[in-house]
């Protein structure tokens, strides 16, 4: 389960719209982008020593007063600085749903005859819906600015939150925390450590990951604008979400026989074939092709991150690992966003997308070098 929350995407809009003002958009989104880094694996830390109920439920609720008050402080042209405070607030209160969702399936399937194969299934299914949040939730708020109102993306985060993160903490699975008899048992798995050379080269690859959504949407925002079709661009990055989400379903219901190992350096590869195109591409059919192609590595490369991740990450701590990774996307598709926004203004669209197959390579390049059987064994 995932929803959309508040993002880069969703605020910026909002923001630039309010203040007329790029530099304030780009500032506040900023903020909420710094804070969901550090406040996610917070929330995920919290989750597992204290369970989701409380933690989810309550960031939840907090969540969506925070976006709620950042849409009203940026309609009501208050300063910057309160602004960028109320989205500080959104970013770190993010509820960590996705991440959090995998720790549960762990349990869940607990003792199964088949809980590997059921785990390394749920985790693929729940990476593909984080993906498509990251991909169709921007696309959804350049719909509604659009057709609606700048702010529609953002209330309807707001909404989403409320409505599916509260009802999620207060799910039978969101188990609270260990009972006082297993204390000891439990302070001994937090005390299992966290920080691995196999979590930091997930976060790596993560954030080459990051930097692509931000520069390639730039890019297509870039393109599509000197086209003379300013507003498909959001319809060509749900274009690129929506086949993203049907490739990750497809490796999740037929996950074959590779290892992951194997599978993320293939991903990689295929994610640099396919945004290699957009450095030629000079219509509006092309680039129609070019962003359906790019879709279909991208959801099973972000789904073996995760899946990698349950090899080199002790259970216990799975939801703090599964927030790490998340954070590890946010700050980079800012950075993307902004550098990508620079190269576009001076010159044009496709050094934008330089950037955006630069991220590419540097996966490709993680992935055939560091991402080893011996550093993610199978049974680990």
């Amino acid at each position: 389960m995932t929803v959309i929350p508040a993002s880069t995407g969703t605020t910026w809009p909002v923001i630039a719209e309010a203040s007329g003002e790029s530099a304030a958009a780009g500032t506040v989104s900023g903020v909420l982008a710094l804070g969901q880094a550090v406040g996610g694996p917070v929330v995920g830390r919290l989750s597992d020593r204290r369970g989701q109920r409380l933690v989810v439920s309550l960031a939840s609720a907090l969540n969506a007063v925070a976006i709620v008050l950042l849409v009203a402080a940026a309609l009501s042209d208050r300063p910057v600085a309160v602004q960028a405070a109320c989205a500080g607030c959104a970013g770190a209160l993010t509820p960590q749903i996705g991440p959090l969702s995998r720790t549960r399936w762990l349990t869940l399937t607990s003792g199964h005859p088949d809980e590997r194969r059921l785990v390394a299934a749920a985790l693929s299914g729940d990476g593909t819906l984080d993906e498509v949040s990251f991909t169709v939730g921007p696309a959804i708020a350049g719909v509604l600015a659009a057709l609606v109102d700048p702010a529609a993306g953002m209330l309807l985060a707001a909404v989403l939150v409320a409505g599916c993160g509260v009802p999620f903490a207060l799910h039978p699975a969101g188990r609270p925390a260990a009972a006082p008899e297993k204390a000891r048992s439990g302070r001994a798995r937090d005390r299992a450590p966290l920080l691995s050379a196999g979590l930091v080269i997930l976060c790596a690859g993560m954030a080459a990951q990051g930097v692509f959504y931000g520069s390639v949407q730039i890019g297509l925002a870039a393109l599509t604008g000197r086209l003379g079709h300013p507003g498909a661009a959001g319809l060509l990055y749900g274009l690129m979400g929506g086949v993203s989400a049907a490739a990750g379903l497809v490796v999740t219901v037929f996950p074959g026989r590779l290892d992951l190992t194997v599978r993320l350096k293939l991903t990689a590869l295929g994610l640099v074939a396919a945004t290699v195109p957009l450095l030629a591409v000079d219509g509006m059919a092309g680039l129609t092709v070019a962003m359906a192609l790019i879709g279909l590595p991208i959801a099973p490369y972000v789904v073996t991150l995760f899946g990698l991740a349950e090899r080199t990450v002790p259970r216990s701590r799975m939801g703090e690992a599964m927030s790490v990774l998340v954070a590890g996307i946010i700050v980079p598709q800012a950075i993307g966003t902004t550098v990508a926004g620079r190269l576009a203004g001076a010159h044009g669209p496709a050094a934008a997308f330089a950037l955006t197959c630069s991220a590419t390579v540097m996966a490709a390049l993680l992935a055939a070098v560091a991402v080893t059987t011996r550093r993610f064994p199978r049974n680990a």
